[in-house]
């Protein structure tokens, strides 16, 4: 395996190779290449839609909409003053028995396919569930590799002032040494 990310997966994450599942294996590797994870979910997603799944979504679109709503309401009302007054019960009748069945058979086929709609919706969720999540680690793993490098640089600092110090500190006591060693009245 690449030694950057076994690096990776034993310093930034605190764990060795082993037990890493596969998609945090992918994830590390990604981050190893500096590869960008970050993706739209969107794109993602509706690569793999086929002409059904984007029929329903459609379909639950329209009839979870109010322009639905207000329409099919506007047809009841209509169908009701047809069959009841303009054409006095010739095609239906007041139970309106055939209208019962029209919207029976309606709801039989539009609540399946809201439900695939629905499933779909949590398909996608978490898939951007999952890209998060692959953001998320390369954003730690870059936060850790920053904090080692601000760590470095500042024990380089500290190395620095420490040797400046002691220069100073041995600068300072050599006039000091001087005095001590001449005579007492030179």
């Amino acid at each position: 395996m690449n030694p950057e990310i076994r690096y990776l997966a034993q310093q930034l994450l605190h764990a060795g190779l082993g037990p890493l599942c596969e998609r945090d294996r992918r994830v590390i590797a990604r981050v190893a290449r500096r590869v960008h994870t970050a993706r739209n979910v969107n794109q993602v997603f509706e690569q793999n839609l086929s002409f059904g799944d984007r029929l329903a979504d459609r379909v639950a679109a329209v009839g979870g909409s109010w322009a639905f709503i207000v329409g099919f309401c506007a047809f009841l009302l209509a169908w009701a003053f047809v069959n009841a007054v303009v054409l006095a019960g010739a095609v239906d009748p007041y139970p309106f028995v055939f209208l019962n069945l029209l919207l029976s058979m309606l709801a039989a086929l539009q609540a399946p396919i809201i439900m695939m709609s629905q499933n779909r919706q949590a398909a996608k969720d978490r898939l951007a569930a999952a890209l998060d999540y692959q953001v998320n680690i390369k954003a730690e793993s870059s936060i850790a590799e920053l904090h080692d490098k601000v760590d470095r640089l500042t024990a380089l600092l500290a190395e620095e002032r420490e040797r400046r110090e002691a220069e100073r500190f041995a600068i300072e006591e050599e006039p000091a040494a001087v005095f001590a060693r001449a005579p007492a009245g030179a």
